[in-house]
């Protein structure tokens, strides 16, 4: 199949072809056709070549199935190159309108004042100077953060530490004594 062909052309050439062979006495069967239309197509028929291959069985595929199927191929393949073509055309309009919304914009910037450093051109929120002192007062929150915070943990160590003492007390006694009253046995404890 040459570049710029279409399948009705190719067809048209091959079956050309093969006539004027078999007017020379050389016949080839159908499934040979078939056969031979499938290996001429170019690569970027690869995958409907590889499930025709795979869906049918090619010695007992008719000729106008095939072409029928190409056909259809055809047309589905000119389409969507048609739709990309489409988006491509689109995006390139969107591109240059919204250089042009760009441009508005600076142009509009230009006539701001920021009121941090008193120049033209940009607004507090984007003024280098007022960024820089953003910076340092969120690095000072962080340090004061950080530092409250280990203070805060050591001391909740130190709570933990005297929360985690245990006592203990071991008596061994050999004798029992049973004229202890009630207030010895207190006063004991």
């Amino acid at each position: 199949m040459k570049d710029n062909e279409t399948i009705v052309e190719m067809i048209t050439r091959f079956i050309d072809i093969v006539n004027g062979l078999e007017a020379l006495g050389k016949s080839y069967k159908e499934s040979e056709n078939v056969m031979k239309i499938l290996r001429s197509l170019p690569s970027k028929w690869h995958t409907k070549v590889t499930a025709i291959q795979k869906a049918k069985d090619l010695t007992k595929l008719p000729l106008e199935e095939l072409i029928g199927s190409l056909m259809t191929y055809e047309i589905n393949l000119a389409k969507k190159q048609q739709e990309s073509e489409d988006k491509k055309k689109k995006s390139i309009a969107l591109k240059e309108s919204s250089s042009h919304g760009d441009k508005e914009r600076w142009e509009k910037k230009r006539d701001l004042v920021c009121f941090k450093c008193k120049k033209l051109g940009h607004i507090k929120y984007d003024c280098p100077l007022y960024k820089s002192e953003v910076k340092r007062r969120k690095k000072k929150t962080m340090m004061i953060t950080w530092s409250e915070s280990e203070d805060e943990s050591f001391e909740e160590e130190k709570e933990k530490e005297v929360a985690n003492m245990c006592f203990m007390a071991i008596d061994e006694l050999d004798e029992v004594n049973s004229n202890l009253s009630d207030e010895d046995i207190h006063d004991a404890f």
